[in-house]
């Protein structure tokens, strides 16, 4: 009888953590490179794929059909183009957050997708470092861009007589992203990061990789004196 109540409460326990899990749709026409955004985004606590697809119509009816939380979208598409899907999702289910992730680096592109509802535009060949980190921030509703647009937003917006980020008194990070330097910097190990805010060590990789590279950090003692000039951490 004890047996038979665990596995109910195991059972039961299960289907309430596919329910809280962050739901993310793939829209991808290469199935390779569906299994490898699979493998990279189920590797994170309380992520689930819950749906993979080729064309850009079908992408439109399945999150009709299932609403999932966020769609990782391919913008060359066999059928209609991703900014064609990007447009009709948003349009008609503006809660479902979408992320771009693209092969292509066109400044007037990621502008138009991000105008368009987009919260994060990621480069393809970034996806190893950014993607999990972009995914973690679609996930609090928090904006992520690839590397290379960052800087050129900055550059373009903020201060770009300055090549500092910092000196321009405007700091490109996230306030997730501000998270972790603040536990970084405390002497936190990228594990006890992750532990600390609930996300896989890869994901704080990720977002290091990201931090070090948006502030032009050379190394970790440039990250921990950024630290204590914004009074994240008491000296």
């Amino acid at each position: 009888m004890n047996r038979k109540n665990a596995t109910a409460i195991l059972a039961e326990q299960e289907v309430e953590d596919q329910l809280k899990a962050y739901r993310v749709m793939l829209v991808d026409d290469h199935t390779i490179v569906r299994l490898g955004l699979r493998s990279i985004i189920e590797s994170q606590p309380g992520m689930k794929v819950v749906a993979e697809v080729g064309l850009g119509e079908d992408a439109i009816a399945e999150a009709q059909a299932i609403k999932p939380d966020l769609v990782v979208l391919d913008l060359s598409l066999p059928d209609i183009n991703g900014i064609q899907v990007l447009e009709a999702i948003r349009k008609d289910f503006p809660e479902i957050q979408v992320l771009v992730l693209t092969m292509h680096f066109d400044e007037d592109l990621a502008r138009e997708v991000l105008k368009l509802g987009a919260i994060g535009y990621v480069l393809k060949s970034d996806a190893d470092t950014d993607l999990l980190a972009a995914v973690d921030h679609a996930r609090h509703h928090q904006p992520f861009f690839t590397h290379r647009l960052a800087i050129t937003m900055a550059d373009n917006f903020i201060s770009p007589r300055v090549p500092s980020p910092e000196e321009s008194g405007e700091i490109p990070l996230t306030a997730r992203e501000m998270q972790v330097v603040q536990l970084l910097s405390l002497g936190k190990s990228n594990k006890e990061t992750a532990a600390e805010l609930k996300v896989s060590t890869r994901t704080i990789e990720s977002h290091r990789h990201h931090i070090m590279r948006k502030m032009r950090f050379t190394n970790f003692t440039e990250l921990v004196r950024f630290a204590i000039r914004q009074n994240l951490v008491d000296l």
